[in-house]
């Protein structure tokens, strides 16, 4: 969705570009930036912008210790510029603010005429002595569709710590500390405050840095919201099923998906007994980005990391029921195809040890396996697998109030998709419920991440100028509706 996105806007981008690629160096606050490129593997959009590091204390009990460099970027306002920026904070946990921005740089550009975007990327993510763990030999087999155990997935957090432990505590590499940097950044850029941005599991660092940095926070867009106290995984299972069962109800109640493709939630549960049987043949399928040639032996892990991933944007989600039909038939080609293309992405943009960092600091010891996840897509593997990697990985703190909501008078708006499979517009209403300027928005038809979807980006920047939710005109809003059921190759009827 977020590359629709910048395909479709990107014709807003390139006077703002041209002008930073053609300055010199700048000073915001303390700091020099100088001219780069923000751009992210696999995606077509390049945005223009300033650069700089900033060194701060790995350990901050420890100030003369080993320190890391901060990778910034700045995106200066196209007009008068405002005193009080924005930061964008990245999803994941484990993705980095610099590469995550170009996918959602048009939804930004509004705000962008009197604003000044900051983009710092999380320690642990991007440039930011990144915990990535490529050169951990378990990597490929977590990745990959093949079937996972406890066992092996706490091999996998063996290793990468074994390969980080040279040059990162991973302890010192929580939310807590993510927060401190970014009072760190605002102090060094002079803002007397700031806006904050959260996507996701961004939501959550925007969350915690308002609660610990009150006067340093002006106004919170919170979107795809975890709320304080979700324990980050414990309800992934759940969450999909049912996003899941909405989308395939969707196909039944449509004719041409009805009578074209067969019934989706039997279809999976046909598809998923027919790879549990062993000795299925190798399936020749081609790579859907460099459109080289593998072959791959389906796989139940196939099967979940597809449902799971594509139940995250509209777009997507509206393929399943055609590629499970395909399963159904037989043909496992398109399967493995697609979950190729995923696992390498998210190869690309996650970084493994920042997510196993945060996970089990802040959520393992409080996570455990529900039965009502027994027969759901996912089942309780995630659950069982975060166990048992935490077990391996040495955890950091909790700030005090870890758990606790937002209260008072800060200016949020909330921002929700109907259909999101992993933060579910109810995370959004318990997020807000004792803030008395806060405003929850649910995008019909939408996603996980909605910030581009319909008039969400000039709602965006009315409520970053006025700091005031409960005048936004959100009418335009009811212009969205849901994809059709049941996309084929040639079109929205299959």
């Amino acid at each position: 969705m977020r590359l629709l996105l910048s395909l479709a806007l990107a014709s807003l981008l390139p006077a703002a570009n041209a002008q930073i690629a053609q300055a010199d160096a700048r000073r915001l606050g303390s700091l020099e930036f100088k001219p780069c490129s923000l751009s992210a593997p696999g995606q077509p959009v390049a945005v223009q912008a300033l650069c700089t590091q900033l060194d701060v204390p790995e350990n901050r009990a420890e100030p003369d210790g080993r320190m890391i460099s901060l990778a910034i970027a700045w995106v200066p306002a196209t007009g008068e510029t405002s005193a009080d920026p924005v930061f964008m904070l990245a999803g994941g946990p484990g993705q980095g603010a610099k590469a995550s921005y170009p996918s959602v740089a048009a939804a930004f550009a509004e705000v962008n005429r009197s604003r000044d975007i900051i983009l710092v990327d999380q320690r642990g993510t991007g440039d930011s002595n990144p915990l990535d763990c490529r050169q951990t030999a378990a990597q490929n087999q977590f990745n990959s569709g093949s079937e996972m155990n406890a066992a092996t997935a706490r091999e996998f957090a063996s290793v990468c710590l074994a390969e980080l432990s040279d040059r990162a505590d991973v302890r010192h590499y929580t939310t807590t500390d993510a927060i401190a940097d970014l009072e760190a950044v605002r102090m060094a850029i002079g803002a007397p405050t700031i806006n904050l941005y959260g996507a996701s599991y961004g939501t959550r660092v925007a969350q915690q840095f308002a609660a610990a940095y009150p006067l340093s926070t002006r106004a919170v867009v919170i979107d795809s919201v975890v709320p304080n106290d979700l324990v980050l995984g414990a309800e992934h299972a759940r969450n999909i099923e049912a996003a899941l069962q909405s989308q395939f109800a969707r196909c039944q109640a449509e004719n041409a998906c009805a009578t074209s493709l067969a019934d989706p939630l039997a279809a999976v549960a046909q598809v998923r007994a027919a790879l549990a049987v062993p000795g299925l043949a190798p399936v020749r399928y081609r790579d859907a980005t460099t459109g080289q040639w593998h072959e791959e032996v389906p796989t139940m892990g196939h099967l979940s990391i597809l449902l799971r991933m594509y139940a995250y944007s509209p777009v997507t989600a509206v393929l399943l029921p055609v590629v499970v039909s395909q399963a159904l038939a037989g043909d496992y080609a398109a399967l493995l195809a697609q979950t190729r293309f995923i696992t390498e992405s998210l190869g690309d943009q996650i970084m493994l040890g920042l997510q196993l960092a945060v996970t089990c600091s802040e959520d393992a010891d409080e996570m455990s396996a529900d039965p009502a996840d027994e027969g759901t897509v996912m089942g309780s593997e995630l659950v069982s697998f975060t166990l048992a990697q935490c077990a391996e990985w040495p955890r950091g703190q909790r700030r005090d109030n870890f758990r606790v909501p937002l209260t008072g008078d800060l200016p949020v708006l909330a921002i929700s998709g109907e259909f999101d499979p992993v933060t579910p517009p109810r995370y959004g209403d318990t997020a807000i419920a004792q803030l008395n300027k806060a405003r929850h928005l649910v995008l019909k038809g939408q996603g996980h991440t909605v910030i581009g979807s319909g008039c969400m980006p000039t709602l965006f920047a009315q409520f970053i100028e006025s700091a005031d939710a409960s005048a936004l005109d959100a009418g335009c809003l009811d212009r969205l509706a849901p994809l059709p059921p049941g996309s084929g190759l040639h079109g929205w009827e299959p």
